[in-house]
């Protein structure tokens, strides 16, 4: 096997020549140095060489006509996800505390907030915590990243092929619905898988010893694993999988969202603009996508946060105290809150995803090429 077809059978939602890829698109751009590999002076089948000379898609990441592996894309989305998640993990614990902040209170004009906006917040949480309050829960997330995006990233292609399959249809050939449909279900499946890990993940980063920081209702635990003990004792399986719903909402409506979103931006950067399609019309295009995608998942983000801190009832130690389920959350904050409640903690939110994405893409590519000189010498 070349190293061309190597580095497809690797990484097959990476390519970007069949205008098509998974719901973070960025990874797409790795095929520029794919496609570098095909140029090198290795032999290359004829077979190989008449594919590429065809007029017809290549048969690559989004075009397969052998069923991809998942458990090569598992380990180099997973290890891609824990890099990124590093930078961005702060972000996120910004997030999860602006979210929790005046959770089912009316906002009182001219009343006193801890956190006021992204750069308040990081100061304010660093200057009383540390960098450990501002990295709270990273163990817990590398664990999610790994379950979470491992499994979105590995199953995407698998499950793409079986839609084709099942419709008979060609899957050389890019289809958008398809491409959505693919994004969608890996979302809602890794967000079901990942669920617990979500959940600890939430907790740990809404919890702070200093007081005057508190959002929210607080959850001590010592470590990812007493966490996960702890809430198995108290609330069985089922506390475990407390807001599971709210989760799958959220992880499959951004993973269907922000594929057509990425395309339709990269085409008008590169039509309209003028840019060339590489790293940096890529990186524009995850940052403006992710705005938008921001715009859609961020309510159903405010929720699946809501739903996973909540605390248990007081008279059973089971269950939500505050929500019975994510439509009782959601009108309950709008009728409180009012509608913009919906978006509290976007600005975090967004400096999240889209240098997230975009790391992800960075470590992703590293992934890939350890893994491809490794498969080479096998």
């Amino acid at each position: 096997m070349t190293r061309t077809a190597r580095a497809n059978f690797l990484f097959p939602f990476c390519c970007a020549c069949c205008a098509s890829s998974f719901a973070f698109h960025p990874f797409r751009c790795a095929c520029d140095s794919i496609h570098r590999m095909s140029t090198s002076p290795l032999p290359v089948p004829a077979s190989t060489t008449a594919m590429a000379t065809s007029t017809s898609p290549p048969t690559t990441a989004l075009g397969i006509a052998k069923k991809p592996s998942a458990v090569l894309g598992f380990i180099a989305g997973g290890v891609a996800a824990c890099g990124a998640v590093t930078i961005t993990n702060p972000a996120e614990v910004i997030k999860t505390r602006l979210q929790l902040q005046g959770e089912l209170t009316r906002q009182v004009p001219g009343s006193k907030r801890i956190y006021t906006n992204f750069a308040q917040a990081f100061v304010h949480i660093l200057r009383h915590e540390g960098i450990r309050g501002i990295q709270r829960g990273l163990g817990s997330a590398y664990m999610y990243q790994i379950l979470m995006n491992g499994t979105r990233l590995g199953l995407y292609d698998p499950i793409k092929y079986s839609i084709h399959q099942v419709l008979k249809t060609d899957p050389t050939k890019n289809n958008n619905l398809v491409n959505i449909a693919a994004g969608g279900t890996g979302g809602v499946l890794s967000a079901f898988l990942a669920s617990p890990l979500f959940l600890v993940k939430t907790r740990m980063q809404s919890y702070t010893t200093h007081e005057a920081s508190r959002v929210g209702h607080q959850h001590y635990y010592r470590h990812t694993a007493d966490a996960l003990n702890s809430i198995y004792r108290s609330e069985g399986l089922r506390g475990l999988y407390r807001g599971v719903d709210a989760s799958m909402l959220r992880t499959g409506t951004g993973s269907s969202v922000q594929l057509p979103l990425y395309d339709i931006v990269k085409q008008k950067l590169t039509k309209v603009v003028g840019l060339e399609n590489g790293a940096i019309c890529h990186a524009l295009s995850s940052l403006i996508s992710g705005f938008f995608v921001c715009v859609v998942m961020n309510p159903f983000d405010i929720v699946s946060t809501r739903m996973f801190n909540q605390a248990p009832d007081p008279r059973t130690g089971r269950g939500g105290m505050l929500y019975k389920n994510p439509l009782d959350c959601f009108i309950k904050t709008v009728t409180t809150e009012g509608v913009s409640a919906l978006y509290k903690g976007f600005t975090a939110h967004y400096l999240r995803i889209g240098p997230h994405t975009i790391c992800t893409f960075v470590f992703m590519e590293q992934a890939r090429k350890v893994l491809d000189r490794y498969m080479h010498k096998t």
